[in-house]
């Protein structure tokens, strides 16, 4: 059997001469975006970082020493367009299986047609397997033995980061690529080629698109093609043609085409994500920042208290002492956060969020009590010094629990130098931020009193 014979991969996008030829009507019913896959590296939009000429999978597909692949990415950013291409690069039979639909026995099936095609002519299988994390555990370690003695070369496709999703051997037997939402240009391009192509695109039908309108779909689709392809499918076969009876794509077409961005926001790498960019523009006082990110989280449905106790952790953490009044207002946004919920939820939420953003910062809170979380774990106990013991109890006294004790109300300025640890220690060391610059000069006027007390013999019990 000539090698070229056993490559059966779907036939995304026919070509002139290809047998037997499916007619044209039957392929431009297709939805434009599997029209448009790409046939070769050549026609792949975007992942230049991966795919770029000298990249290390661009030289491992041309070169035909691929092994097992997991392509990890958002949808729409050609992990199965790729799969299929170097199937194709490579000669290699095309074996497609889902972590949704597909079960062992699927499984088995296609990895002991593997073994027999290997064995009696030496031809390599690719096993692509869409939504890899959707197999458990016991589906996912079938694969492992004919993975590693390369019955199959896999190529796992996933949404979710691999490393928490996909069983470690699995992982540890594959290389892992990212692939990134695809620029504006990257899209822009691939919109303007859709319009053109006669044979798998537009181009059969008489369409003038404004630069404007596949602009605006190639920035609202979020580095999706394929959400990009169908909105321009939309927009194309729903506008009646004009006077000279070409479809005018306009951008207030393009407009209704896509008429809500779709927030990416399915998965817990994006939930999480998310909340680390809106907790680190407001540590990084970037309140325009914070905003946009807090919106996401709006506009994608996240849980208001979700938001509120990340608001309330980060106002103690990252503003602390040098603001105090950012903690009240922070727990006073969350608790009118869970009072009124979504909508209305996003206004307190976000005036906590501008004040902590604007806030003067210092976590010298988190240093300190981490500090003395230490020194507790992992140090000597130190026991309570007798004169700061309690002394209300029947007995105390003649323990001498409470004796010597100085009760500061009792002293000018309400201090009285005394010992209230028995070590010298230093936890809390304030900054010169906000108000805590205020904190700071109180504290060194205290510490140097009981310095010179202890020095002088006095404030010991």
């Amino acid at each position: 059997m000539p090698r070229d014979d056993l490559f059966s991969a779907p036939v995304e996008n026919p070509s002139p001469g290809a047998s037997p030829a499916a007619p044209a009507e039957n392929f431009r019913s297709r939805p434009l975006a599997a029209r448009m896959r790409p046939r070769s590296l050549e026609e792949f939009a975007g992942q230049t970082h991966i795919l770029a000429p000298g990249q290390l999978l661009r030289r491992a597909i041309e070169a035909d020493r691929i092994q097992s692949l997991i392509f990890y990415g958002p949808p729409g950013t050609g992990k199965t367009s790729l799969a299929q291409i170097i199937a194709r690069q490579t000669k290699s039979k095309f074996e497609r299986l889902s972590g949704v639909e597909s079960n062992v026995s699927d499984m088995r099936r296609v990895l002991s047609a593997a073994a027999n095609r290997l064995e009696n002519t030496g031809h390599s299988t690719i096993l692509f397997v869409d939504e890899i994390h959707r197999f458990n555990k016991a589906q996912q370690d079938v694969l492992l033995p004919d993975v590693e003695s390369g019955v199959v070369k896999l190529i796992g496709a996933t949404t979710h980061n691999p490393f928490f999703f996909v069983n470690s051997p699995l992982v540890s037997r594959s290389q892992i690529f990212e692939l990134r939402p695809l620029s504006e240009e990257d899209l822009f391009s691939l919109l303007q080629r859709a319009v053109k192509d006669a044979e798998r695109g537009l181009g059969f039908m008489k369409i003038v698109a404004d630069d404007g309108a596949l602009r605006h779909l190639a920035r609202i689709s979020d580095g999706d093609a394929r959400k990009a392809l169908n909105a321009l499918e939309i927009a194309a076969t729903t506008t009646a043609p004009g006077a000279g009876g070409a479809v005018h794509i306009s951008l207030a077409v393009a407009e209704q085409s896509i008429q809500k961005k779709a927030i990416v926001y399915d998965d817990e790498d994006a939930h999480y994500d998310t909340i680390s960019a809106f907790i680190k523009a407001m540590r990084g006082s970037d309140p325009d920042a914070a905003l946009y990110w807090l919106a996401k989280m709006v506009h994608a449905g996240e849980d208001p208290r979700f938001v509120a106790r990340r608001i309330v952790i980060h106002a103690a953490e990252d503003v602390g002492l040098a603001d105090p009044m950012a903690l009240v207002l922070a727990n006073a946004a969350a608790q009118a956060a869970e009072f009124i919920g979504w909508p209305e939820a996003r206004i307190p939420l976000a005036e906590a969020t501008i004040y902590i953003a604007t806030a003067p910062k210092s976590n010298t809170t988190v240093t300190a009590i981490g500090a003395a979380m230490k020194d507790v774990e992992t140090g000597r106990t130190l026991e309570v010094l007798k004169h700061l013991r309690d002394s209300h109890y029947q007995g105390a006294e003649k323990l001498g629990h409470g004796e010597g004790y100085k009760y500061a109300h009792d002293y000018e300025g309400h201090y009285v130098p005394q010992d209230y640890l028995g070590v010298d220690k230093i936890y809390y060391e304030p900054t010169d931020q906000g108000v805590e610059k205020k904190i700071k000069e109180r504290l060194e006027k205290w510490r140097a009193l009981r310095a010179a007390a202890k020095g002088a013999g006095e404030g010991k019990a």
